[in-house]
């Protein structure tokens, strides 16, 4: 976590080979990811950026789209659609998943902001990838829609590595791990507790987020529900936390 232009989503894209590095490199049990077939890395990989694209397709397409090569599997669409509760969104039109999105057309409908965010989550899980990266993955939700993502999210992230990038307490909280960053570095990685405890960036953001919305302050440490295992990929070993210094 970070505030604004830290270089969370430049790592993000680092880790994908959207960027390559102009200095150092990064590598996955000691291989240079750029020895990897760049579609290889894109297919054990789910990202969701906060500026997803809101296709005008239909329901369907618009989950399917995270998997091109099955694209036409309705029952792998299904069931990325109920993981990411937009099976009850998609229920709503008359049509369903067949119900053209975005209004070009008399009979499109549109969604809000909230809906279209749930859709684009389920992208994500059309594929069976080991790494999830969610980009301010509840910008756009009410705070009941929130709740019920963040409790769903430990379960479908067990047995993956799970990245969350996010400059909200509210969503970061929530994690095994937080690296906090500025200015392209990691200053702090630890616990959510540990981080407060440290009494350093993260804590001082964390009291003038809590001012600015009324909070009580730090009594609790106790995160808002159970933690969720994150591990660093380009640490070399996807069993290991990730720490400060096998951070990429």
């Amino acid at each position: 976590m970070s505030e604004n232009g830290a270089g969370k989503i430049t790592i993000v894209k680092l880790l994908t080979r959207l960027y390559d590095p102009d200095e150092g490199r990064i590598t996955v049990k000691g291989i240079d990811l750029k020895d990897f077939a760049v579609a290889d890395i894109h297919a054990h990989i789910g990202v969701i950026f906060q500026d997803f694209i809101r296709y005008s397709l239909s329901a369907r397409d618009n989950i399917g789209v995270g998997h091109i090569e099955a694209q036409q599997d309705t029952d792998r669409i299904a069931r990325a659609a109920e993981r990411r509760l937009a099976d009850v969104v998609i229920a709503k039109p008359p049509q369903g998943y067949d119900q053209q999105l975005r209004r070009l057309f008399k009979k499109d409908r549109d969604l809000s902001g909230g809906e279209w965010q749930k859709a684009a989550i389920a992208r994500a899980y059309m594929r069976d990838a080991g790494l999830l990266i969610l980009d301010e993955p509840t910008t756009a939700l009410d705070a009941k829609a929130k709740a019920e993502v963040f409790s769903h999210f430990k379960s479908l992230a067990a047995g993956k590595t799970a990245v969350i990038i996010s400059h909200r307490f509210s969503t970061v909280r929530m994690a095994d791990r937080i690296l906090v960053m500025e200015d392209g570095v990691i200053l702090e990685a630890d616990t959510y507790a540990e981080l407060l405890a440290l009494q350093g960036h993260y804590a001082e953001l964390f009291e003038l987020q809590a001012a600015r919305y009324g909070w009580c302050g730090r009594t609790s440490a106790r995160p808002l529900i159970s933690p969720i295992r994150i591990y660093s990929v380009a640490a070399g070993n996807s069993s290991r936390p990730i720490s400060r210094t096998s951070a990429p």
